[in-house]
């Protein structure tokens, strides 16, 4: 077991039961530096008023390491073929509905379009399948996508570092990969076959691409499939370890909620917003300088609400469905989960700007030597 996991086991049994008073909150928020035991004690707070205090200072770090930029980006989902068996997921294997995998055409068709809405930022999706959606077609599809976006990263089945490699060598920058739930016993549950089944390789993915030259790495669970505490604790650990090891790698965190997905999955359970909102400010705390991700599963209310207070990076005008761009077809048919902000582009764009806040479409890596 890795290391950062052993330590959030630890803490995770240390402070279960334990709820910190509201002058033990308003102290904990003095520091400069949180511990890990602040973490696990911040992650049991349940009232409005401790939460509100910690917006209020996760908003003044946000602003002191981040300014004021929040970068836009759009996934490309370019096949949905899958080998897993993940039982909430609406691109498992044993969902039976159509396949599709875009041509490189298509691949530049769906790009062309997302360059006219303004997205110049663009995560690469498959689902896990080395037959359907071999690496080689990864490979080419994120060279094209390297033509028309200033910055490329991936969101695909945990890859080889040599793979990674020579993603890097042609321009790809970042990875997306969600671990899901941080809790192994669990985890071999909810994927009961297919290549995902191997929670180390997964694990491991971040620190592969990162080695083998990326630059940015955004990892997480996905809220709803085991306990919440656990897995934000595990993945905000996860994050540090990513910091401590790759200093000059921008690490994000995201924590999607479980979204329907056209299966009969009743995840064990809900994070309400107060809950979630509690989650996002809490990674600010500990982490000051880590990007935090909000993408379009979440409401137009909230994730607007956010924008004030902690978030870096948010999707817009998202696009779930293998080839949802270009094509017109059903936003829901074929999707890997519901999509709730269905704005487009320039209607996010409107909101950030109204908040004083200025939205960018290239990230300030790309380019920055010594990285």
């Amino acid at each position: 077991m890795n290391g950062f996991l052993k330590e959030a086991e630890k803490l995770i049994k240390e402070y279960k039961d334990y709820v910190p008073s509201h002058k033990e909150v308003c102290r904990i928020l003095e520091k400069e530096f949180l511990t890990k035991e602040d973490l696990a004690k911040l992650l049991n707070v349940s009232s409005k008023e401790d939460i509100m205090l910690m917006a209020k200072k996760a908003q003044k770090l946000t602003r002191e390491n981040f300014g004021k930029v929040v970068l836009l980006y759009a996934p490309l989902y370019i096949a949905n073929y899958c080998q897993n068996g993940c039982v909430y997921c609406g691109f498992s294997y044993s969902k039976n509905y159509k396949r599709e995998k875009l041509s490189f055409e298509e691949i530049e068709n769906e790009l062309e379009k997302m360059k006219e809405e303004g997205i110049d930022s663009v995560i690469i999706l498959t689902g896990e399948d080395r037959i359907n959606s071999s690496f080689e077609y990864i490979e080419k599809a994120c060279s094209i996508a390297t033509e028309f976006m200033s910055e490329v990263s991936i969101e695909v089945y945990p890859l080889y570092e040599e793979e990674y490699r020579r993603l890097s060598n042609i321009g790809v920058v970042g990875i997306t990969i969600y671990q899901e739930t941080y809790q192994k016993d669990n985890y071999q549950k909810l994927h009961p076959f297919g290549p995902k089944k191997d929670f180390e390789f997964r694990l491991n993915a971040p620190e592969r691409a990162l080695k083998a030259g990326f630059h940015e790495a955004c990892v997480g669970p996905l809220l709803g499939l085991s306990e919440p505490r656990k897995d934000v604790l595990c993945a905000i650990l996860h994050a540090e370890h990513l910091l401590e090891k790759f200093p000059k790698a921008e690490i994000s965190i995201s924590f999607p909620r479980f979204r329907s997905a056209g299966t009969d999955f009743v995840p064990s359970y809900t994070v309400s917003d107060r809950e979630f909102i509690k989650f996002l400010v809490i990674a600010r705390l500990y982490l000051p300088r880590v990007g935090i991700v909000l993408s379009t599963r979440e409401s137009p209310l909230l994730r607007d609400a956010l924008l004030d207070v902690c978030i870096t990076k948010m999707s817009a005008g998202s696009k779930t469905t293998v080839g949802g761009y270009a094509k017109e077809k059903d936003e829901d048919a074929g999707a890997q989960f519901e999509v709730e902000d269905r704005r487009s582009v320039s209607e996010v764009v409107d909101v950030i700007i109204k908040k004083g806040l200025r939205p960018e479409f290239t990230n300030w890596v790309k380019g920055v030597k010594g990285i």
